[in-house]
Parts: C-alpha cells; structure tokens; sequence
C-alpha cells in the first residue's frame, strides 16, 4: 500500500476524512468493500454502517462485484 500526506482543515477530522474517502472510492468502483474497509481501518460491519453515513449503498446490482468483494474481504 502507498502512503500520502494530506493537508486537511483542523474543523476536519482525520478519521472522518479517511473513512469518507475509503467508502467513495468503493462507490466509484475503485476498491472492493472489504479494501476499502481496510482503508478506513474498520472491520467490514463497521464500514458498511459508515457507508450508509454518506449515502454509499454497499448493495451491487452487479453479481460480479458482489463475488469480487467476498473474495477481497
């Protein structure tokens, strides 16, 4: 995994930010749920709830992404 530093407003917190990036970039299709729960440093149940704080469905309409996932979790 690459490392990146990232300036962000202190009103932001960092938890917050990482997890909000983490859950678009599984919604953009860029990482599988169980990667970007990792990402985000949460257990998948965790992360599935934080998904639906903004509004990211973790439901695929697409069963390939969905066997994808289970293979990356």
């Amino acid at each position: 995994m690459k490392t990146i530093q990232l300036e962000i407003p202190e009103v932001l917190d960092e938890e917050d930010v990482v997890s909000f990036l983490a859950a678009k970039l599984y919604e953009s299709h860029k990482l599988s749920l169980g990667q970007a729960a990792k990402l985000a440093g949460l257990n998948l149940s965790d992360f599935m709830g934080i998904c639906g704080k903004y509004g990211v469905s973790v439901f695929s309409d697409n069963i390939d992404d969905l066997h994808n996932d289970v293979k990356n979790a």
